[in-house]
């Protein structure tokens, strides 16, 4: 499975393992069906939502790799 990192695409990593449509959730992203948030890396989206991208990074990647 591909390593996301903070310049990843968002359209890009749902298409790739839709199940982390919730980790988006959590940190305030409820519109993932609009083209501007699918075209957003992580750090852009972590700016805007004040999340920590690091956090968010660890989360998803843990969770793709125990796929």
């Amino acid at each position: 499975m591909a390593q996301v990192t903070k310049d990843s695409i968002i359209g890009d990593i749902l298409d790739m393992d839709a199940s982390t449509a919730p980790f988006f959730f959590e940190m305030g992203m409820h519109c993932l069906g609009c083209p501007a948030s699918r075209g957003e890396t992580i750090a852009e989206a972590c700016m805007v939502h004040g999340v920590d991208v690091d956090e968010i990074l660890a989360k998803i990647n843990n969770h793709l790799n125990s796929k």
